[in-house]
C-alpha cells in the first residue's frame, strides 16, 4: 500500500519506544546545574616596614631584629668591603655595625628612613676601623700586578682622585687609597667610589658640607702625592 513501509520499517531518526526508554531525558543528560563558585582573591602577606620592625624590637619582639639584619645585610657587606681587604675584617665590620645598631635602636627618632640612620652608623665605624689600621695597611711597591706598574707609569701627575680609570687601574685604585689617611680615604670613597654628593657625605658623616669640601681638596692632593711616590719607587 502506498505510504506504509514493509516490516515496520521507520527511518532511524524516529527511535522506537524501547529506544525512547533507554535514552536519557534531556535534563538527565545534562545532570543537575553546577553551583556557581566564587573564587576569593588572597591578598600577599604584607611585609612589615622598617619602622614596624624597629617597633617590634622596642617591644620585646627581638626575632625582628633579625629580619632587619636579612635586609640590609648585603649592602653592608658590599660597603665594609670598600674599607679591608680581608674577608675577616669585612665580617668584623659588619658584625660591629649590626651590634652598634641593635644597642643603639632606641636613637632612631624616625625623621628619616631606618636606612639612612644605618649606613651613618656604618660610615663611623668603617671610619673607626681605618683609623684602627692606619698603620698596617699601606701597600709596597712589589704588590703591584706588571698591568698595574704599567699603568701607574703612564698616568699622569696631574691626576687628582680614583675616578674614570682604566680596567687595570681598578685594583690599583684601592691600594693608592691603602696609603691615604683615614679622612683622605673615607672622604674619596664616599665621593668618587660611592658617587655621593657633598650634602650626602656630610650627611653620613656628621661633617659640615664646608668641612667635606676641604677634606676632598686635600685628599686628591694626598692621592696625587701618593702616586708619585709609588711611581719614585719603582726606581729604587
Amino acid at each position: 500500500m502506498r505510504g506504509r513501509r514493509p516490516g515496520g520499517w521507520r527511518p532511524r531518526n524516529s527511535p522506537s519506544a524501547v529506544e525512547k526508554r533507554l535514552l536519557p531525558r534531556p535534563q538527565e543528560s545534562l545532570g543537575e546545574p553546577l553551583p556557581l563558585l566564587i573564587l576569593e582573591t588572597v591578598p600577599p602577606p604584607l611585609v612589615p616596614s622598617d619602622a614596624e620592625l624597629v617597633a617590634d624590637v622596642r617591644h620585646g619582639q627581638t626575632e625582628a631584629f633579625g629580619e632587619l639584619v636579612r635586609r640590609h645585610q648585603p649592602r653592608l657587606f658590599f660597603m665594609a668591603r670598600r674599607y679591608a681587604r680581608r674577608e675577616d675584617e669585612v665580617e668584623d665590620i659588619v658584625q660591629e655595625i649590626l651590634l652598634k645598631a641593635y644597642d643603639r635602636l632606641e636613637t632612631w627618632r624616625g625623621d628619616a628612613p631606618f636606612e639612612h640612620w644605618l649606613m651613618r652608623l656604618a660610615v663611623r665605624v668603617c671610619y673607626d676601623f681605618l683609623r684602627a689600621h692606619q698603620r698596617s695597611r699601606e701597600v709596597t711597591i712589589t704588590e703591584l700586578s706588571p698591568e698595574e706598574s704599567d699603568w701607574l707609569d703612564r698616568q699622569p701627575s696631574t691626576s687628582d682622585g680614583p675616578g674614570g680609570h682604566a680596567d687595570a687601574a681598578q685594583t690599583l685604585v684601592p691600594k693608592v687609597l691603602d696609603r691615604l689617611s683615614p679622612p683622605s680615604r673615607l672622604i674619596l670613597t664616599l665621593l668618587e667610589l660611592e658617587d655621593r654628593s657633598v650634602k650626602e657625605v656630610a650627611r653620613l658623616t656628621g661633617w659640615s658640607s664646608a668641612l667635606v669640601k676641604v677634606r676632598a681638596f686635600r685628599a686628591r692632593l694626598e692621592f696625587k702625592k701618593q702616586m708619585e711616590r709609588m711611581k719614585m719607587e719603582k726606581y729604587l
